[in-house]
């Protein structure tokens, strides 16, 4: 049987239409693929960033004028360490409507039901915290309101805002409880010790050396030592503290002399430190205790900070030259290159607009020389950094924050003190680093800056959220392998570049005591200093 006509033109009607189908289905299905992937692409590759807030994401477009500190006041808490005031999500000045909007609906407490760090904070009187800002509370008032920036009492600035670590954690755990605040959840103030994972210590112990250490008048203990002896005799008093024997305690004592009077009747807590240096061993240690970051006192540069070639200074430090202990290599350091081309090394303070200087010096600079001085540690490192300064780290006995994470070695130059002080060592190893290796490193000095960075309210992955980040790796034990791991790496590149210089490998590792006043050092050379040194 023949078919008809329209028989014939059934079949391929429907094969053309089943094919027209499948094709608009394809092509909706790759439109929104495309869709989807350019703008992600886009958003976060140009004029947006990406920011993730309570699981939820947001972009955004920054502020162009964000990195602008010429206003930077250190001592306000309303100003961010790149100047600007405001309620802040990002590292960025953010002002755009969009964001204003997000922060509004996304206003919530976090969930303590999260693996976050569970923190139970004592209500101790104000005389201990904020009360030594000048805060006084109306009446039964324990807390300062943390809801409104602009009315949380500011800390002191100039060389006291290194030290200033215990005042941004209180800020941020009473923040934790604070709807109206945006911050990262990653740890929590809980209102029972018994959901604790840890007991925090809220002493501003710091401030209290700094400003209180001194007996007044007729006084025969000054109010700092009186603040630490009626501490201890809180704290063991307490059933939170005999549970453990406050091992489960976190004390902030960033310092060098803070907590000097009773730090080992409280040695079984953990310690938050700038470094070991004044302590024995058995009081504070890398297995108990935490080190953080000082904050640092130059201002934070962009991320269009100068270049290899728009850094004219190969080396640059400018400080207190004559230390006493292990920081007299200053003095070794000085008279070798002092005379240098391409080199700064002068002695400097706050004084004459002291800290500006310094930070325009770091910011011309391919090299900043973070020597010990009187403790393995100084806020110069971190000044270095947030001027995308590679730091050449000189200090064998220094602890570093956040190890366990971040790789040293990617941004930093280790050199041991016994090699730095060969003659022209140190001046030809730097040298040997060209354009391409120096930009590499400062390229990670820029992805890692926001690290070391303390602002209220927090935000993710800066100083403050770290921190945290830190005393959870501690409590659970995690961290263990990539810190022994990077603490290897430490003088990997040294070792390389001086052998590509021809220095000879039995010279570079030599581990020399360093020679003595008593041997001929120039270490007997003192001149008196200011005590506001960089």
């Amino acid at each position: 049987m023949i078919p008809s006509m329209s028989e014939k033109g059934m079949k391929p009607s429907r094969y053309l239409l089943c094919l027209i189908t499948m094709s608009m289905s394809l092509l909706i299905l790759s439109s929104v693929f495309l869709l989807q992937s350019t703008t992600t692409s886009l958003l976060t590759g140009s004029v947006f960033k990406q920011i993730h807030i309570n699981n939820s994401t947001l972009y955004f477009r920054p502020n162009s004028n964000s990195n602008s500190n010429e206003n930077f006041n250190p001592g306000s808490v309303a100003s961010t360490s790149n100047g600007n005031v405001q309620d802040l999500i990002t590292p960025d000045s953010i002002t755009s409507k969009e964001v204003r909007d997000f922060r509004e609906e996304r206003r919530t407490v976090c969930d303590t039901n999260e693996d976050i760090l569970k923190i139970f904070m004592y209500d101790l009187p104000s005389e201990f915290h904020f009360g030594l800002l000048g805060w006084n509370g109306e009446g039964d008032q324990m807390w300062p309101d943390v809801s409104n920036v602009s009315r949380v009492p500011p800390y002191p600035g100039g060389l006291n805002l290194q030290h200033s670590i215990e005042y941004w954690l209180t800020l941020d755990l009473l923040a934790s409880n604070t709807p109206s605040v945006v911050r990262p959840c990653s740890a929590i103030r809980v209102e029972n010790a018994s959901q604790a994972d840890v007991i925090f210590v809220p002493f501003f112990s710091s401030l209290s050396y700094n400003r209180h250490s001194k007996p007044q008048g007729r006084e025969r203990k000054s109010i700092n030592r009186m603040l630490q002896e009626k501490l201890v005799e809180f704290l063991t008093s307490r059933d939170e503290w005999k549970r453990q024997d406050g091992k489960d305690h976190i004390i902030l004592a960033h310092h060098p002399n803070s907590m000097l009077d009773v730090r080992k009747n409280l040695g079984s807590a953990m310690f938050v430190l700038a470094d070991f240096g004044r302590y024995p061993t058995k009081v504070a240690n890398i297995e108990k205790d935490i080190i953080a970051p000082y904050k640092h006192v130059v201002r934070t540069i962009n991320e269009d900070s100068a270049d290899f070639d728009g850094r004219p200074i190969l080396i640059y430090f400018q400080g207190a030259i004559y230390r006493k202990d292990g920081g007299f290599i200053r003095q070794e350091l000085y008279y070798l290159l002092k005379d240098e081309k391409d080199v700064h090394f002068t002695f400097g303070s706050v004084r004459g607009n002291g800290i500006n200087k310094a930070g325009q010096g770091m910011a011309s600079s391919k090299f900043c020389l973070n020597i010990a001085g009187d403790t393995p540690s100084s806020n110069r490192l971190f000044d270095a950094i947030a001027s995308h300064c590679v730091p050449v780290i000189i200090s064998d006995e220094i602890e570093l924050p956040f190890e366990d994470v971040l790789d040293y070695s990617e941004f930093c130059i280790f050199i041991r003190a016994s090699d730095a002080i060969k003659e022209g060592f140190l001046l030809k190893l730097l040298q040997g680093i060209k354009r391409d290796k120096w930009t590499k490193m400062w390229d990670k000095l820029k992805k890692v800056a926001h690290h070391f960075e303390y602002q209220y309210p927090s935000q993710p992955e800066d100083a403050v959220d770290m921190i945290w980040g830190a005393i959870s790796h501690r409590i659970s034990s995690i961290s263990s392998v990539p810190f022994r791991l990077h603490r290897e790496n430490r003088f990997r590149l040294t070792e390389g570049i001086a052998k590509i210089n021809g220095l000879k490998k039995e010279e570079f590792l030599s581990h020399n005591r360093l020679p003595s006043k008593r041997e001929g050092g120039r270490g007997g050379r003192k001149k008196k200093q200011s005590k506001n040194i960089l």
